[in-house]
């Protein structure tokens, strides 16, 4: 790819589509609906029969998905009295943007609005790829405790709309239709943004079919990813219904250390996460898990920590890679990150045991945008409202 593609402009998005719909004018969204869905949609609103219904939704499918219009006067292949009916009945939205910032390393992330609630998306340049982290949730369904994103009370679960509505809003900021798999700068999706993915499962399949659908915004599932932080009944469906790469927020490798920073593992102990990971659909070498773990000083980062996980990988026979993540403080957090030199030795040890350990490199720390940091800017809670919010979604589970 050509690195000079990658060049990030401007510190707000110049983007010249609608962002939000008109407000209790009761049109439908045919964003986040699967196609035949949007054939019953033409149907219930008169606006199609039911013979001719499908072909119409496979000519709004390409204009909304291959060509990113979010205008029905601009879909020229379908009569102007039937771009009129389908203006009143329908509307092609995107999410509100409430800020875009940049980052001095070319990090962007947006602060997003739907139906009055906010979630960011988070977009990250590289010289052989760009990589969107995708909310699935306003706030959390967890409590991670190194997470800031944790801190947050769960408001709702995104639809599929709004799901992928991200995917296409960040695609119209980088002037990325009509839809082509070559020279792209957004080559990956990760669901690592707000949230919890398994705990909305329903609407990241939907959003994640639309997304990977060949007529569409056709991204590959070997493209995707989706991380979860152990919900063990969830993992084998979401393998077997929608395919793509799986990554595993470990942190830990004894109970103690993950009951504390990773509560559900209360719920879901190590070694029934590791053995759904060892059952999941479609992993082997050429399809690795990804164990993420996030380094945190005098916390889990010993030689003895670097040992027992690759004890582990190996006791359960996982075709895996490991990702070290340097932690990302934040205002009131009280860990803090393993010393470059600490994390090396953690890194060296688990390579010479034949598993790969890369050091993520930290991207948009100078806006709150890397790992483990994103949250509402609007959101400013009290210790003691962070702590109770801690101890109601730990109640919730175990």
């Amino acid at each position: 790819m050509d690195t000079e593609l990658m060049t990030i402009a401007g510190a707000v998005d110049p983007v010249p589509v609608p962002r939000t719909m008109p407000a209790g004018d009761g049109r439908v969204d045919l964003v986040g609906l699967a196609r035949a869905d949007v054939a019953g949609a033409l149907v219930a609103a008169g606006v199609a029969d039911a013979r001719t219904a499908k072909m119409r939704a496979r000519q709004l499918w390409s204009w909304i998905y291959n060509r990113g219009v979010t205008e029905f006067a601009l879909m020229t292949d379908i009569a102007k009295p039937m771009r009129e009916a389908l203006e009143r009945a329908f509307v092609v939205g995107r999410p509100e943007v409430v800020t875009a910032q940049v980052s001095t390393d070319g990090t962007r992330k947006w602060l997003l609005r739907s139906g009055g609630e906010e979630y960011e998306m988070v977009f990250i340049p590289d010289h052989d790829r760009g990589t969107l982290c995708v909310s699935s949730q306003v706030g959390c369904t967890l409590n991670c405790r190194f997470c800031h994103t944790g801190t947050m009370k769960l408001v709702r679960n995104l639809t599929a709309a709004e799901i992928v509505g991200q995917v296409m809003l960040a695609r119209d900021s980088l002037g990325e239709w009509p839809s082509s798999p070559d020279g792209r700068l957004l080559t990956n999706i990760v669901m690592m943004g707000m949230g919890e993915p398994l705990y909305n499962f329903e609407n990241v399949k939907a959003a994640l079919n639309i997304v990977m659908d060949g007529d569409g915004l056709a991204l590959s599932k070997r493209r995707i990813t989706l991380s979860t932080s152990g919900v063990v009944p969830m993992m084998a469906r979401a393998g077997e219904e929608i395919g793509v790469n799986l990554a595993v927020s470990l942190h830990a490798v004894t109970k103690e250390v993950r009951d504390e920073i990773v509560p559900l593992n209360k719920r879901y102990g190590i070694q029934e996460l590791l053995s759904a990971c060892a059952a999941y659909p479609g992993a082997n070498n050429a399809r690795r898990i990804t164990f993420e773990y996030v380094m945190l000083r005098d916390k889990n980062d010993s030689d003895a920590d670097a040992e027992e996980l690759v004890r582990l990988i190996q006791s359960y026979r996982l075709p895996a890679k490991v990702n070290l993540i340097p932690f990302n403080p934040w205002p009131g957090v009280g860990y803090e990150t393993s010393t470059p030199e600490r994390i090396a030795r953690f890194s060296d040890i688990i390579y010479r045991a034949g598993i790969s350990a890369p050091v993520r490199t930290p991207r948009g720390r100078d806006i709150m945008a890397a790992c483990g940091q994103l949250k509402s800017a609007s959101e400013k809670v009290s210790r003691a409202e962070l702590d109770r919010r801690a101890a109601e979604k730990e109640a919730a589970w175990v």
